[in-house]
């Protein structure tokens, strides 16, 4: 053989093989597309961050359950609760878990998945506190009904003139300037820094998440539930995914989470990290 047939040859083999090559990358399967999912980490235990840095919470854990059913790769981000929903319809991310429960007014930014918990609104309050007793005397209050608005009526009547610290931006916050118009509101970032000022004596109750107060309270915190758990109405229709308008997403979400509550995998989380089930049925 010739060199020139030589080379020939083994540019021939080259060519073979590198088309093989190219053929065999083409026939692996593509890596799961990732879905970017924004967290507050303040919100104990729905989303907290550990010592070292780590996300951790009830919403972490089901959001990697709820992307491993819609057959995507999780990639989880803190970011600040006053900045949350601006950053999810700027784009920055594709999605939101971080405690929001579906409003009417969210809404019309934002567009939800079903609910995946419920949780209602508590007063915590210093223990000794005279709200304890003045507050109404009932486990539940459904704001939704003309029975439960007469309870926050009387609630409202019992905070009159009182110091309340809540989150800002939160339903929370929004059930106090709609239903308690002569409390004295203070806002904080988060819900860490209001119980704080609660335990220094600063402010008179704090409402928040029930799950928050028990969680505060399991961790050394001085303060105590007062007066009814609040649900409905101003509260909304529980925590769900946020995603930008228009986006199919959730509804890809609610697939994810009606089948993660069928087979008991979000009641098995809410147990872990809230001790009762909190599942939407």
């Amino acid at each position: 053989m010739s060199r020139l047939a030589m080379f020939a040859a083994a540019a021939a083999v080259a060519i073979t093989i590198a088309a093989g090559a190219a053929s065999f990358a083409n026939q692996q399967p593509e890596p799961p597309p990732v879905l970017r999912i924004a967290t507050e980490g303040a919100f104990a235990p729905w989303n907290a961050i550990t010592a070292d840095g780590k996300l951790v919470g009830f919403e972490v854990d089901l959001a990697q359950d709820l992307c491993n059913r819609m057959r995507v790769r999780c990639a989880i981000v803190a970011q600040d609760w006053t900045g949350i929903l601006p950053g999810l319809q700027q784009g920055r991310y594709d999605a939101v878990m971080a405690g929001v429960t579906a409003t009417a007014e969210r809404a019309t930014v934002v567009d939800f998945s079903a609910a995946y918990a419920a949780d209602p609104a508590v007063f915590a309050v210093r223990p000794g506190s005279e709200l304890v007793d003045a507050m109404p005397d009932v486990e539940r209050a459904d704001l939704s009904i003309p029975a439960g608005q007469r309870i926050a009526s009387s609630a409202a009547r019992a905070l009159d003139g009182k110091v309340i610290a809540v989150q800002a931006s939160t339903i929370h916050a929004h059930m106090l300037e709609t239903l308690f118009p002569r409390a004295r509101l203070r806002f904080y970032e988060t819900v860490d820094a209001a119980a704080l000022d609660l335990a220094a004596g600063r402010v008179d109750a704090m409402l928040t998440a029930r799950t928050s107060v028990e969680a505060l309270r399991a961790a050394g915190g001085d303060l105590i539930p007062a007066g009814p758990a609040f649900s409905g109405g101003v509260l909304g229709g529980g925590v769900a995914v946020a995603v930008r308008k228009g986006d199919q997403l959730s509804a890809r979400f609610t697939q994810a989470i009606a089948s993660a509550t069928e087979d008991g995998t979000t009641a098995r989380l809410s147990g872990r990290w809230f001790g009762t089930d909190l599942s939407v049925r």
